[in-house]
């Protein structure tokens, strides 16, 4: 026969149930750049970007890009919400432009889920008024090269004479 154990009497301890802070997840695009953010709520406003703070990252010229989602809806909105973003593939501006879409995304989605829908829609106005690459991604792609040339449609000159 083989050995059975006896169930074991649940104990009186409490255990301590671990609140989950409310979160949404989001992506942002450009070319082969794909951002991923993760917007956890009952936070202080932090936003870091493969474990680096926004305000460190480099290049310093496209940075002003990744606060526009902050200025165009104001820091009292992120205040609430911790956002950590993963990026992956593309080129440094590829990157930044999917970084401020997910950024934009997950905030609009967070209030979409967590609070009301008048709340999300009013984002949305917001971001869409000044860029609508905050929200929708661009579906440019880059065509592929083709043979009898050194481009996509550059061919190689012909001569008559």
């Amino acid at each position: 026969m083989a050995d059975v154990k006896a169930a074991k009497p649940k104990s009186d301890k409490k255990e301590k149930v671990k609140s989950v802070a409310p979160a949404v997840q989001s992506f942002g695009k450009k070319k082969t750049a794909v951002a991923i953010a993760r917007v956890r709520g009952r936070g202080r406003g932090m936003i870091k970007v493969n474990s680096v703070p926004l305000k460190l990252l480099r290049p310093e010229i496209l940075r002003y890009k990744l606060y526009e989602p902050i200025l165009v809806v104001g820091e009292r909105r992120f205040r609430k919400v911790n956002m950590k973003i993963h990026v992956a593939g593309g080129g440094h501006t590829s990157q930044v432009y999917a970084i401020r879409q997910a950024i934009a995304k997950g905030l609009v989605a967070y209030y979409a889920k967590h609070y009301d829908a008048a709340s999300a829609l009013e984002l949305k106005k917001l971001f869409i008024a000044y860029d609508r690459s905050l929200l929708i991604a661009d579906p440019r792609r880059m065509e592929p090269k083709k043979f009898g040339g050194r481009g996509a449609r550059a061919r190689r000159q012909k001569s008559y004479r």
